[in-house]
């Protein structure tokens, strides 16, 4: 068998997946005609897109799936679901494997949070309880 490094799956991922810039699906995001799927790990959550759905990546094939006790309904597989990370990689991943649970309609948040930023769009600020 073939042996893959990481940076191989990813490219193999990003070209079987459908990618979006940030500015294209800010609008359908902020309408909440689509759900937006946050894969980074909790302690980079504390900012992030306002209407996401955060499944850490490590989770995301139990909490992605309809059959599995662990469901969350807010990823249905019938929706348009734009997945980001950081800066693409592991949302390229969780994109494919949705795809292989029966997703149809997903999609990578080009350049990731990071992207999300760098395009001036607006995201959570985190304020501590005082």
């Amino acid at each position: 068998t073939m042996v893959l490094s990481a940076a191989e799956m990813v490219r193999d991922a990003m070209a079987r997946i459908e990618v979006v810039a940030p500015d294209a699906v800010a609008d359908d995001i902020a309408s909440g005609k689509v759900v937006v799927l946050d894969v980074r790990e909790p302690v980079e959550w504390e900012h992030h897109i306002a209407e996401a759905v955060q499944v850490p990546r490590g989770l995301l094939e139990f909490v992605a799936d309809p059959a599995s006790p662990r469901h969350d309904v807010r990823l249905d597989p019938a929706r348009r679901i734009l997945v980001y990370c950081n800066s693409g990689g592991r949302a390229a991943l969780a994109t494919l494997r949705l795809q292989e649970l029966g997703f149809t309609d997903v999609a990578n948040i080009a350049g990731g949070f990071r992207g999300w930023i760098e395009a001036g769009l607006p995201a959570t600020e985190h304020h501590a309880d005082l």
